[in-house]
Parts: C-alpha cells; sequence; structure tokens
C-alpha cells in the first residue's frame, strides 16, 4: 500500500476552467492526497505554459506525481518538466477525467503505485 502523501496528481490542460474543474471533482473523493492543476498559457489564453506546468508541479506536496494532460502540446511540455524536475513524474496517457479520478480515488484507498497504474490500463488512450 502506498502513503498517499508521497504520491500526488498533477492536471494540465489547455482550459484554466478543465483543469479547475477536474480538480475540484478529485477532491471530492481523494481529499487527502496531493492535487495540483494547471490550465491555459500565461496570458490566459488557451494553450499550455512551461512555466505553469513547472509550478504546478513544484507546488504539489508528493515528490511522485501521477501527471493527467488533455492534449498533445499539454504533454510535451510535460515531458520537458519532467527532465527539469528534481521530482518522479508518471506522464498518463489515459483519458484525462476518469484517468485522474481513478487515480485520486485509488491513491485515497493507499493502493500502491503498481496497482494503480495496473488499474488505469483500460482507461489508456492507444
Amino acid at each position: 500500500m502506498a502513503d498517499q502523501r508521497s504520491i500526488g496528481i498533477v492536471i494540465a490542460s489547455h482550459v484554466e476552467e478543465l483543469a479547475k474543474g477536474t480538480y475540484l471533482l478529485l477532491q471530492e473523493s481523494a481529499p487527502d492526497v496531493s492535487i495540483t492543476y494547471v490550465g491555459g498559457t500565461d496570458d490566459g489564453e488557451i494553450g499550455s505554459s512551461f512555466e505553469k506546468i513547472l509550478t504546478a508541479v513544484e507546488a504539489n506536496d508528493a515528490d511522485e506525481l501521477f501527471a493527467f494532460y488533455d492534449l498533445g502540446s499539454a504533454k510535451m511540455t510535460l515531458e520537458i518538466v519532467q527532465e527539469t524536475s528534481d521530482k518522479t513524474i508518471h506522464l498518463m496517457d489515459t483519458a484525462l477525467i476518469e484517468g485522474a479520478f481513478a487515480a485520486a480515488a485509488l491513491l485515497q484507498g493507499n493502493y500502491s503505485l503498481t496497482e494503480i497504474k495496473k488499474q488505469l490500463v483500460p482507461l489508456t488512450i492507444k
């Protein structure tokens, strides 16, 4: 079983409201899991921002993160953040809301990293 404080979740979306809404949904079922979110560009437009994603990763209390994203440029930005952060970041190629919700609920239930990844396989986007 995992210590839910050691593994957290970061949500990266092109739209601030989508990221925040996903965060609010996850907090309802996983209040003990460290979850941070980010959406949009530096000037508030639709898109992704290296600085904003890095800030969300670093602001998360956990040292290891499941990272969920909505579109390809958010994934590419997360990959760059992976290279610059000291945190272990697992990029999750799953449906954003369903994958993040499942991971949050399982982390709240104190499941291990391996068990959570196994549970997310059916939600993987191919």
